[in-house]
This record gives structure tokens, sequence and C-alpha cells, in this order.
């Protein structure tokens, strides 16, 4: 009787070691699987021309850098449950804690280059572009110094894995660095996407007026952009919750792994939604009337009287008027007027 006593402890002990490094893997293992299969279907419906922006590049950059999370995590974690009495080198351990907190950084700057497609570089002033940006600006630098406090202050904390994940068990509650970074995460992404949703509404609101299609167009981008910042928002307050209250990182680095996914995911979807229409134009199926790209830029163009009532918004390569004065303005077939050509940096929106 004592010998199965003994057994079902050694037993019972041994699944309670591996049951974190188990969750990690599972949790990578699932949400790796969706993000490549999302990477193979963004290169299907990518077009020549939408490969050669910038957001198409960050975004398939990301995607990597959130594979290269999933290996790490995989080989630590598969090492950990298969032989956890001769784990991966340290170096293999710092370096997937490292691609779980510094990415996200690189994934907030992508939402945040959507301000660009209301503000371009090159038609906004100095000192509009100083103030709209010097907020996230300084966030972002105030995130680098605390992640790299963190990080230092976790090489230093032991000489090996071992160590490493004992430190990590002992310091998880309650540790300022990741609290201060989460906060200023919130932050950080609460202040873009409200501008840029703000922005969006103030500079579309003639077109609500003067046909459904494109209105219906604005309004899915507005959704895209909500649902971008409302999971991550999510998973990032629980986060914080987890490690004031709860004493063992486990829910909480899972809820950081999936953060990291999920962030990505939603970037990469409004971008697939996007490509996806650029692949039905490039394949000769004629839009509608009244839709229009969405990888341009929005702005006003004064009429050929310079008067204020003569209001163009600029929809990309269309104008649709907006006549203040007068409450019947519509879209006619010759009201579409050509702008100044876009230049090769023009942001998409999404």
């Amino acid at each position: 009787m004592s010998s199965v006593t003994g057994s079902e402890s050694t037993i019972n002990a041994f699944v309670a070691a591996i049951h974190p490094s188990f969750d990690y893997l599972l949790s990578c293992t699932a949400f790796s699987a969706c993000l490549f299969t999302l990477l193979v279907v963004l290169f299907a419906f990518s077009t020549k021309e939408s490969r050669r922006r910038v957001v198409f590049r960050l975004n398939v950059f990301a995607i990597c850098l959130t594979l290269t999370l999933g290996i790490l995590t995989g080989l630590s974690n598969g090492k950990a449950i298969t032989d956890p009495f001769d784990q991966v080198p340290k170096n293999v351990y710092i370096a997937t804690a490292a691609f779980a907190v510094i990415p996200p950084l690189l994934y907030d700057s992508i939402l945040l280059s959507r301000l660009f497609a209301l503000y371009p570089i090159y038609s906004t002033p100095p000192a509009t572009l100083l103030k709209i940006f010097a907020f996230p600006f300084c966030v972002k630098c105030a995130r680098i110094v605390v992640i790299s406090l963190s990080l230092s202050d976790y090489v230093r904390s032991g000489l090996s894995t071992s160590s490493l994940v004992q430190d990590q068990l002992a310091t998880w509650f309650r540790n300022p660095f990741p609290i201060a970074e989460w906060s200023m995460q919130v932050a950080d992404n609460l202040y873009s996407v409200t501008l840029f949703l703000y922005n969006l509404h103030v500079r579309t609101s003639p077109v609500h007026r003067t046909t459904s299609g494109i209105a219906d167009r604005i309004r899915q981008i507005f959704y895209i952009s909500v649902a971008n910042f409302v999971f991550p928002l999510m998973f990032n307050i629980a986060q914080i919750v987890c490690v004031t209250t709860d004493h063992s990182p486990t829910t909480g680095a899972v809820l950081v792994l999936i953060n990291n996914y999920v962030t990505v995911m939603g970037v990469l979807c409004a971008t697939l939604w996007f490509s996806g229409t650029e692949w039905v134009r490039t394949h000769n199926q004629p839009l509608s009337e009244d839709s229009f790209p969405l990888n341009t830029k929005l702005g006003r163009a004064h009429g050929a009287s310079g008067k204020s009532g003569d209001d163009i918004l600029v929809v990309g390569g269309r104008s649709v008027g907006a006549d203040t004065t007068s409450s019947d303005a519509g879209l006619t077939k010759g009201s579409n007027q050509r702008t100044a050509p876009a230049q090769d940096g023009s942001y998409s929106l999404v």
C-alpha cells in the first residue's frame, strides 16, 4: 500500500511540475497554427501593389516575430516536459521571454501608423505632427526603458534556466515592471485608436450624407479599428489583474502569450480585408459605383471658386462634393474629380 501511495505522489508531483509548461505549449501551438494559416491567406490575396506597402511588410514581420515566439516557447516548454532535469540553455529561455515582451511595441506601432493616413508627413505642418505624435513617442520610449530594466533584472536573477524559473515564481506577484508596461500599453493604444476614430468620423461626416456605399465602407473601418483595440485592451486589463492578485505566474504568462497572438491577428485581419478588396479590383471584377480604395489618404481640397462652401472631401482618387450651403448635395456621375496623384508612400487606413 505504501508503494502505491508513493507512486501516486510521484506522478502527481510530475503532473503538477509540467502543467504550466503544457499550458504554454498548448496555447502557442493552437494560435501559431491559426496565425500561419492567416499568413498563407494574406499572401494569397495580396497583390503586387499591396506587397509594396510598408504596412504589409510590417505585418509580415510581426507575424514572423510571433511565429518565432511560438517556436521558442514550444522548444523551451517541450524540453521541460520531456526532460525536466535537462532543460534548454539559459540563453534560449531568456530569448523566449524577450520575444514575449518586446514585440508588442512593434504591434502598437503598426496601429499608430494609421494616423499617418490622416496626417501625411509630406503635407502636415511639423508643429501639428509634434502635437499629435509627442505623447505616443514619449510613452513608447518609457515602455522601452521599463522593458529593458525588467529584462536586465531578469537576466541577472539566475545563472541557469532552473534558477530563472524559480525567480519568476518568486518575483511575479505585484512586480512593478509588468504593471507599468501594461498600464502604459493601455494608455498608448487608447490614445492612438481614439484619435484615429475621432478624425475618421470628423473628416468623413460629409460622405455619410452623400452615399450609403461609402458610409458602409467607413463603418467597416470603424468596426475593425475598435476590434483591434478592444480585444488587446481586455487582455491587458486581465494581465494587470493577474499580476496583482495571483501569486502563480501561469495564468498571467498564458495571457501574455495569447495577447501577442490576438494583437497580431487583429492587425492581420484588417490587412486581409483590405487585400481582399485589392485582389478583387486587380482581377477585373468591377466594384460598385460608390466604392473606393482604402489605401489612400483622406483630406480636404478647395474647389475652383476658393469658397469654403465648395470644399471637396478627397477619398483616394475620387472626390466627393460637400457643399454645406445645400441640403440636397449628392454624388452624380459627373462629379468625379481627380486630385493630384498620391505619392508612392501613401499609407493604408488598415
